[in-house]
C-alpha cells in the first residue's frame, strides 16, 4: 500500500502537508470546555494539597515543640526565681538575728 497517511507510508509532518481531515477544526479549539479546566484546577490543587501535608504536619509538630520548650523554659525560670527568693530571705533573717544579737551587747 502506498497511500499517503498510512503505516507503511507516513504522512509528513509538516501542517502544509497534512491531510485536511487531520487538521483542527475552528468549530473546536484547543481550549478545554470549562468544566473540564475547572475540575482539573481542583485536582491540580488537591495533589498540591496533599504534597504540602507533610511540610504543614512538620510546621504544626516543630510549633508545638517549639512552645513545649519555651513552657519549660518559663517553669525553670520560675523555679529559680523562687529558690533565689528563698535564699534571700534566710539571708535577710540572719542579717537581723545578727544586728539583734549587735545591738544586745
Amino acid at each position: 500500500m502506498n497511500v499517503p497517511g498510512t503505516i507503511s507510508r507516513p504522512h509528513a509532518h509538516e501542517p502544509e502537508k497534512q491531510v485536511p481531515t487531520m487538521k483542527p477544526s475552528p468549530e473546536t479549539p484547543n481550549a478545554r470546555p470549562e468544566a473540564e479546566t475547572v475540575a482539573c484546577g481542583e485536582r491540580q490543587n488537591r495533589k498540591l494539597e496533599m504534597q504540602l501535608m507533610p511540610e504543614a504536619l512538620a510546621r504544626a509538630q516543630y510549633q508545638e515543640r517549639m512552645r513545649e520548650a519555651e513552657t519549660e523554659r518559663r517553669a525553670l525560670a520560675l523555679v529559680a526565681a523562687r529558690r533565689l527568693q528563698r535564699r534571700a530571705e534566710r539571708v535577710q533573717l540572719r542579717a537581723r538575728r545578727a544586728l539583734a544579737m549587735a545591738v544586745m551587747n
